[in-house]
């Protein structure tokens, strides 16, 4: 399988993002340049965490209009799956791949630590790997990743199943000590309501591998695998 990982000038983890993919998963990897303009012959899309343009203007505000974005929304479109880590998240959000919009963390600070999501859809390409209510333990770090959308709109993602992770303790209970930069019904991820395209804030390369001491976040990455694979055995009849 063929997985493209999106590089925007200030991206810091699509390496980290390439090694997990190439080297735990087994799968191929492309370094896919923000100018570029195609995704032909790609599976599945990763746009990574970092600080694309610097965030100086705002979080994935610049970054949205990069040529490849257009590429990345027909890809969508098409039933593509796309990941969007961190700053992928809040590009996506920008680019209207997803609704909503980041604010501010709560606290007004960065935030750089281990925290748990629950899972709340785990009948996704990117959770069919976990189980319903399961914990997992991945690392933040983000100063923007207080997730807002209009109540009609909240009420529309929890009538649809399209948040998938929340911010919880370590017994997976769901309370405000438990939500590191004050989000919106705790959401740490959602998907769009086709399903094919999730953006979470937490990152799930920084804990994939036993030699960091939590493997966690492998499973979002064998989920897109096994999505892939299914996909591909349906379309060979």
């Amino acid at each position: 399988m063929n997985i493209g990982v999106i590089v925007f000038p200030g991206s810091n983890c699509d390496r980290d993002c390439a090694h997990v993919v190439s080297d735990v998963i087994g799968q191929s990897v492309y370094l896919i340049w923000h100018q570029d303009t195609s995704l032909r012959g790609m599976d599945a899309v990763i746009l990574p965490g970092g600080f694309s343009y610097g965030d100086y203007l705002r979080t994935g505000a610049i970054a949205h209009l990069s040529p490849i974005m257009e590429a990345v929304k027909t890809f969508a479109k098409q039933g593509g799956l796309v990941l969007g880590i961190c700053n992928g998240f809040q590009i996506l959000l920008e680019a209207g791949l997803l609704p909503g919009a980041m604010l501010r963390n709560q606290n007004l600070s960065f935030i750089c630590e281990e925290i748990y999501v629950r899972v709340e859809n785990a009948d996704t390409p990117f959770t069919n790997h976990c189980q319903p209510g399961q914990v997992l333990q991945i690392p933040i770090a983000h100063a923007e990743g207080n997730y807002y959308t209009d109540p009609i709109s909240l009420s529309s993602l929890q009538a649809h199943a399209q948040v998938v992770f929340r911010y919880c303790d370590k017994e997976g209970r769901v309370t405000p000590e438990a939500n590191p930069n004050g989000s919106l019904d705790h959401i740490a991820g959602l998907r769009n309501a086709a399903g094919n395209v999730l953006g979470m804030m937490p990152h799930p390369e920084r804990c994939s591998e036993s030699i960091l001491s939590n493997t966690d976040g492998l499973a979002i990455f064998q989920s897109i695998v096994a999505s892939m694979t299914n996909r591909s055995s349906t379309l060979a009849f």
